[in-house]
């Protein structure tokens, strides 16, 4: 096993992954509650004392509420962009402050064997940021893996961030038609529609046309509105644009952890 993603819930209620690699164990966010992060680790294997560290993309409470429990009973690193941070910080613990480590919009920080780096994408949030991450295993191959949710569009950075990555987590939240027909209120549909709201199906699918072209192996759909969406379709959609059947395609679930996939890649395909 070179490395492994597993969403351990993905959705409107809750958003966190976990990257797995011989190294090291991140976390990228960590909403629910802390109950259902640990739980949900416990599940796959991974016990949340092996986890080193948290990699937040906004402050959204869906991104985070899990923090000030979780860190109270575990604490851990929290990197997070200085402004993200000063929102979690709001009525926050001391003990929750302390583990925050604060940075600019872009930066870039190493744990174990991996290398992260932060992009800009555009969300209603105080700020947001998405991450591509870099493996390097014990022979130098270099894998990466992009992760992008919650963007109203797909900004040149964004595309600049993933293309080139063998595996990628990006948001498709919701089917336009659903949205539309759908029980929200008008000023929520159109936060939801706008360039800093939530990637559509087909934004996504036609962004993963793109990237099937520099190297695209693996793909998990994320932050799926469990009122405006549905499984299938963004699937179907996806796997439509992608027209290919070597590109694996999965989608994260609200309640229960999804792995991306299983097999390690050959040295010949993961080099980017």
């Amino acid at each position: 096993m070179t490395y492994r993603i597993i969403s351990l819930y993905s959705g409107s209620s809750g958003n966190a992954f976990l990257i797995v690699t011989p190294k090291t164990r991140i976390l990228i966010d960590a909403g629910k509650n802390a109950r259902a992060l640990t739980r949900t680790l416990d599940e796959i294997g991974v016990p949340i004392e092996t986890i080193d560290a948290i990699f937040i993309t906004h402050d959204h409470h869906d991104h985070t509420s899990a923090l000030p429990v979780l860190l109270k009973h575990h604490p851990m690193p929290v990197h997070v962009v200085a402004a993200s941070a000063q929102v979690i910080e709001r009525g926050a613990p001391q003990y929750v402050c302390d583990c925050l480590h604060r940075h600019t919009p872009l930066f870039c920080e190493t744990v174990g064997d991996v290398t992260i780096r932060s992009f800009i994408t555009p969300h209603d949030s105080e700020f947001s940021v998405g991450y591509r991450l870099e493996i390097t295993d014990g022979e130098g191959v270099v894998y990466t893996i992009g992760y992008a949710t919650d963007l109203g569009y797909v900004t040149e950075d964004i595309r600049t961030a993933l293309m080139g990555c063998e595996s990628v987590v990006i948001e498709s939240n919701h089917d336009r038609d659903m949205l539309l027909t759908g029980p929200y209120p008008y000023q929520l549909k159109e936060r939801i529609l706008s360039r800093y709201g939530h990637l559509s199906n087909d934004d996504c699918a036609a962004f993963l046309s793109e990237l099937a072209e520099h190297g695209l192996k693996h793909v998990m759909l994320a932050h799926l509105s469990e009122q405006n969406n549905d499984p299938s379709l963004a699937y179907h959609e996806a796997l439509t644009a992608l027209g290919r059947t070597d590109v694996d395609l999965f989608v994260a679930a609200p309640d229960h952890a999804v792995e991306l996939f299983m097999s390690t890649p050959s040295k010949e395909e993961a080099v980017c």
